[in-house]
């Protein structure tokens, strides 16, 4: 059967979001995550349909991928079918021909689980590998500490909190009460918990989501921010140990967060809340041109 190429549609969200929860096991690659939809979520259903791209065979959902932004495919495959070659070849051709309604003409990314075939493809191409991640990921056996910190969890009348700590934590964010609505009235938020910290004046300092993939699979951490002006206190790993103790109570097997290599305060906080790391990740790009650049020999 020939692999089609598909935009689910707001009616086939629940499909998709349903193959990314069952493709999350403890060991995988850092991979697209049911998370990264919910978070996305939060520009609406519409907009979320309109940024989703599915691959099936024979009535099976291969690959999914999200456009998170202009030029970035995060991309996914199904465990048994990263080293298919059909499929790996069907997505080359999709991404680099932009008529294909994926990636369009001029600088593009696509991120994709390490050890996929899709990239030995692509790097045949002249894809290079763009900066480095850090994965990390802290294991939910055991119980997790007390953050030492008053954590509340967001409902809809705090929803102007996260809003505010949000936007104070990310240089440029345009992230709203109307955003955190439609973010909590998205699928995957069902499995999910947004939380604030205070400090020891009562301010909010701190703020995080926290999405389960369902019951002893990796739940995963996005965003975590601490307010620029409450930072350097400890907040950072307050937060992220309550992440992962909201995490275990919504039955994860583990705790897994991602961020640029080059931010060591982010590794460090991380660290300092039980998170291992693990081997980096990289990108695929090609340059603005829309031509992949080949290394020089």
């Amino acid at each position: 059967m020939a692999i089609v190429l598909g935009k689910p549609g707001v009616d086939g969200l629940s499909e998709a979001v349903g193959v990314l929860r069952e493709w999350q096991y403890d060991g995988a690659p850092m991979q697209l995550h049911p998370g990264d939809l919910g978070w996305f979520w939060r520009s609406g259903a519409e907009a979320t349909a309109a940024a989703v791209r599915t691959w099936n065979r024979d009535g099976r959902t291969l690959a999914v991928g999200l456009l998170d932004g202009p030029g970035l495919l995060r991309l996914t495959i199904a465990p048994d079918a990263q080293r298919d070659e059909e499929l790996a070849r069907r997505l080359v051709d999709d991404v680099t021909e932009p008529e294909r309604g994926v990636l369009p003409e001029g600088k593009a990314n696509i991120e994709a689980p390490t050890g996929a075939l899709v990239h030995d493809l692509l790097a045949e191409d002249g894809w290079r590998t763009d900066e480095p991640w850090t994965p990390l990921r802290r294991d939910l056996t055991d119980p997790v500490r007390d953050p030492g910190v008053r954590i509340e969890v967001v409902g809809p009348e705090q929803a102007h909190v996260y809003a505010a700590v949000h936007r104070a934590a990310f240089d440029g964010s345009r992230f709203t009460d109307e955003r955190w609505h439609a973010m909590a009235a998205g699928l995957p938020y069902a499995d999910a918990r947004c939380l604030v910290a205070y400090g020891d004046q009562g301010d909010a300092v701190a703020a995080v989501t926290v999405w389960s993939a369902g019951p002893g699979r990796p739940g995963l951490l996005e965003p975590m921010g601490v307010h620029r002006a409450h930072r350097r206190r400890g907040y950072g790993e307050a937060i992220t140990v309550a992440a992962a103790a909201a995490l275990q109570d919504l039955g994860a097997s583990s705790a897994l967060v991602c961020t640029p290599s080059s931010n060591v305060g982010a590794v460090a906080t991380y660290r300092s809340a039980g998170f291992q790391q693990r081997p980096e990740v990289r990108d695929r790009y090609r340059d603005a041109s829309g031509v992949p650049s080949r290394s020089p020999c």
